[in-house]
C-alpha cells in the first residue's frame, strides 16, 4: 500500500459564505470528497466497483467545526480507522489547516453495498486487507478527543 492517506484541497471562492469562511456544508463536501478518495484509497475505485458491482453508502457522520477556513486556504484532510468488521467501517477524518491545526472532524459509519442484492455485504477480500491495513498503521493513536460525542446542552 502506498504512504499514509491524505486528500489535499483549498476553499474555492463559490465554498465561502456570507460570513467570509468555509460554510459548513462545504466542509462536509470536503469531507465527502475525501470520503470517496478514502474509498478509491483502499481499493474500491470505480473500475473496482464496476468489477464486483459493489459499493459503500454512508450510514452515518458527525461534524465538529473547530477554525475557520478562508478562501483560498489550503487544508489537508486525513483519515484514522477506528474500527471494522466485515461490512463497515468505523472512519475518523481529521482537517488541518495549513499551519496544521485542527480545522474541522468528521466521524462516520460506512457501509460496504452488494449492488446486485441491494443491501450489507461484506467488502471484497484485497479491500478487507487493505482496511485493516489502515487500522493497523493508526492501532497506537488515541482515539480523538471528538470521536463518540453526541449533541446535547450540558446540565449543571
Amino acid at each position: 500500500m502506498q504512504r499514509s492517506f491524505s486528500f489535499q484541497h483549498s476553499v474555492p471562492k463559490e465554498w465561502v459564505d456570507y460570513n467570509g469562511h468555509m460554510n459548513d456544508a462545504e466542509y462536509n463536501r470536503a469531507f465527502s470528497q475525501a470520503t470517496d478518495a478514502f474509498i478509491d484509497y483502499i481499493g474500491l475505485d470505480e473500475n473496482a466497483r464496476s468489477e464486483w458491482d459493489y459499493t459503500v453508502f454512508t450510514l452515518e457522520t458527525h461534524t465538529c467545526y473547530l477554525q475557520e477556513l478562508k478562501e483560498g486556504a489550503a487544508f489537508e484532510i486525513t483519515a484514522q480507522v477506528l474500527d471494522y468488521d466485515a461490512k463497515r467501517i468505523h472512519l475518523f477524518l481529521s482537517m488541518q489547516n495549513e499551519q496544521g491545526e485542527l480545522a474541522a472532524t468528521l466521524e462516520e459509519m460506512l457501509m460496504g453495498i452488494d449492488q446486485n442484492e441491494g443491501r450489507g455485504a461484506p467488502f471484497p477480500e484485497s479491500a478487507a486487507a487493505a482496511i485493516q491495513g489502515v487500522y493497523e498503521e493508526h492501532a497506537e493513536q488515541e482515539q480523538p478527543k471528538q470521536a463518540g460525542r453526541v449533541i446535547g446542552i450540558r446540565r449543571k
